[in-house]
C-alpha cells in the first residue's frame, strides 16, 4: 500500500496527471456542492419545523385555557409560567383579531399581524437567522386571537454549521478517494504507457540512424484500444523511417564510392588543379607557361613488334611498359599528357610551376631508359627507347565539351617531338634550350647541327651519363613502392 501510494504521489509530477486529477477533484466538489445546497435547505427547514412543534404546544395551551374560561390577560401569563429555564421560546405575543395586543412576554415577534389576519400562517427568520418567528392566524382560535411566537434558533444554526462541516468533510473524503482511484487507474492505463512512449520517442531520435533498433517498451504493449493503436503506429513509423534512413545511407555510401571512382578517374585523366577548375567552371581552360620541359619517348621498331605479337599481347606489353612510366612520372611530380600509339608524352613545370622542371624531366628520362631494359620481346631481346626533350613556352589547358583531355600547344611541343623522331635508340636527345638549363650539372655529348624536318638546322645534344648503361633490373618491376602500378592505380 505504501509503495502504491508513493507511486501515485510520484505520478503527480506528471503535468498531464496533475491536470486530469485536478479536473476530477474539482468536478466532484462541484457536483457534491450542487447536491448539498438543496439538502442543506431541506435539513434546515426540518430543524425549524421541530421548533414549530413547541409553538403548537403553546397554541393548544392557549386554546384550552381560552375554552376553559380563562381571562385573555391571563392566557399569556399561563404560558410564561409553564416555560422552563433555557426554553427555546424567546417570546410570545397575543393579539385580538382586530390587531390589538392582548399581552406579551420576552422578545416581541416581528411578524406582520395584517398578513396573519388574512388567514395565513407566517414563518420568518430574523437577526441573522438566530430567531425564528411563527404567527398563527385567527382561524386557529375561532377568529378570536392571533398568536405570535419567537423561537431561539441558535441551536439550529449550530446544528447546521456542524452539518455543513460534516458534509464538507465527507465531500472531501469522497473526492480524495475517487481522485486517488483515478490516479491509480490513470497510472496503469494511460500515464505510465505515455511516459514509456515518450522515452521510446527519445530513444528513436537517438538511434534512428543506427543499424540495430533499440528495444522499445512500446513493442511489448498488447492493447486493443486507442493507445495500442498509437503504439503500433509508432512502431510502424519507426520501422519505416529506419528503413528509409538505412536505404539512404546505403545510397549515400554507394554514391560516395561512385563519386570517389569518378574523382579518381578524373584525376587519372586530368591534373588535380585542372580537375578542380573544370568542376567549378565551364568553357575552355587554358594557361600560358613561359618555361616548361616536354619529353617524348617512342619504342624503337614498334612496327616489327606489331608483326611478332597478337593485338592482345601487344596491348598487354604496352600497358605494362607505360604503366611503369606512369608510376615513375607520378612519383617525381611530373604530368603525363598522353600516349599516341607507342609514343609517350610527359611535361614538367605545369600545371604547378616548378623551377627544376628540366632536371626532373631528365631524371625521368634516365629512369625510363633504365626500366625499358627490364622488358623483353618474344625473342628475348630487350626493348629500346628514343627520347627527345625540349624546353620552352607552352599553352596548356582543356578544350571541347566531350572526351576532353589536358593537352599542350606551342612550338616547344613540336620541337620536343622532333627531338624524339631525330633521336638515337637508347639515348636521350635534347635541344639547345634544354641544354642551357642542364649543362652545368649533367654531362652531354655535342651532336652538332642536324637537319630537323620542318625546322632546318638545329644544334642538339645527347645525354652522356654512365647511368644509362646500368639497367635497374629489379626482381619484380612492380616491387618498388615508388613506382608500383597497384599503388598508382589505387
Amino acid at each position: 500500500m505504501a509503495s502504491l501510494l508513493q507511486s501515485s504521489v510520484g505520478l503527480l509530477r506528471s503535468r498531464l496527471s496533475r491536470r486530469i486529477v485536478g479536473w476530477v477533484f474539482l468536478s466532484l466538489v462541484v457536483i457534491e456542492g450542487i447536491i448539498f445546497v438543496p439538502s442543506y435547505h431541506r435539513r434546515r427547514q426540518e430543524k425549524l419545523r421541530d421548533l414549530e412543534e413547541l409553538s403548537q404546544e403553546v397554541l393548544f395551551t392557549i386554546k384550552n385555557n381560552s375554552m376553559g374560561g380563562m381571562a385573555p390577560a391571563d392566557l399569556v401569563d399561563s404560558i410564561e409560567t409553564m416555560l422552563k429555564p433555557g426554553s427555546v421560546i424567546a417570546g410570545v405575543a397575543l393579539y385580538e383579531a382586530d390587531g390589538n395586543l392582548v399581552d406579551s412576554f420576552g422578545e416581541i415577534p416581528m411578524a406582520s399581524w395584517e398578513t396573519v389576519a388574512a388567514g395565513q400562517l407566517v414563518r420568518q427568520t430574523t437577526q441573522g437567522g438566530s430567531r425564528y418567528d411563527v404567527a398563527w392566524p385567527s382561524d386557529r382560535f375561532q377568529d378570536q386571537y392571533i398568536l405570535m411566537v419567537r423561537h431561539d434558533a441558535t441551536s439550529v444554526q449550530r446544528d447546521m454549521r456542524l452539518y455543513v462541516l460534516g458534509i464538507t468533510g465527507l465531500v472531501i473524503i469522497i473526492a480524495v478517494f475517487v481522485t486517488f482511484v483515478t490516479v491509480i487507474v490513470l497510472e496503469r492505463l494511460l500515464i505510465v504507457p505515455i511516459l514509456h512512449l515518450r522515452d521510446d520517442l527519445r530513444k528513436a531520435g537517438e538511434a534512428v540512424s543506427q543499424d540495430q533498433p533499440p528495444n522499445f517498451y512500446t513493442r511489448s504493449l498488447q492493447r486493443n484500444d486507442e493507445l495500442g493503436e498509437v503504439a503500433n503506429a509508432f512502431c510502424d513509423m519507426y520501422a519505416q523511417i529506419h528503413q528509409e534512413i538505412s536505404d539512404r545511407k546505403a545510397a549515400e555510401t554507394a554514391l560516395k564510392a561512385e563519386q570517389a571512382k569518378s574523382e579518381k578517374l578524373l584525376l587519372n585523366i586530368l591534373p588535380m588543379a585542372i580537375a578542380e577548375q573544370l568542376k567549378a567552371e565551364t568553357g575552355a581552360i587554358a594557361s600560358r607557361f613561359d618555361a616548361a620541359t616536354i619529353l617524348f619517348a617512342d619504342i624503337v621498331d614498334f612496327t616489327g613488334l606489331s608483326a611478332e605479337m597478337s593485338p592482345s599481347e601487344l596491348v598487354q606489353i604496352l600497358n605494362r611498359i607505360f604503366s611503369t612510366f606512369d608510376c615513375i612520372a607520378d612519383s617525381m611530380g611530373l604530368e603525363k599528357i598522353k600516349t599516341i600509339g607507342d609514343a609517350y608524352m610527359v611535361v614538367g613545370g605545369l600545371p604547378e610551376r616548378r623551377p627544376d622542371h628540366a632536371e626532373a624531366i631528365l631524371a625521368l628520362a634516365i629512369r625510363m631508359q633504365q626500366e625499358i631494359k627490364t622488358f623483353r620481346r618474344a625473342d628475348g631481346s630487350p626493348f629500346h627507347l628514343r627520347i627527345g626533350i625540349n624546353t620552352g613556352p607552352v599553352v596548356a589547358g582543356v578544350i571541347g565539351i566531350k572526351k576532353f583531355s589536358y593537352d599542350l600547344w606551342g612550338d616547344a611541343v613540336n620541337i620536343a617531338s622532333r627531338m624524339e623522331s631525330h633521336g638515337v635508340a637508347d639515348r636521350i636527345h635534347i635541344s639547345a634550350n634544354t641544354y642551357e638549363h642542364l649543362k652545368d650539372r649533367y654531362p652531354f655529348e655535342d651532336r652538332g647541327c642536324i637537319t630537323i624536318k620542318g625546322r632546318g638546322e638545329m644544334h642538339t645534344y645527347l645525354y652522356a651519363g654512365d647511368d644509362l648503361a646500368q639497367p635497374s633490373q629489379p626482381a619484380d618491376w612492380t616491387s618498388d613502392p615508388e613506382i608500383s602500378i597497384t599503388s598508382y592505380l589505387g
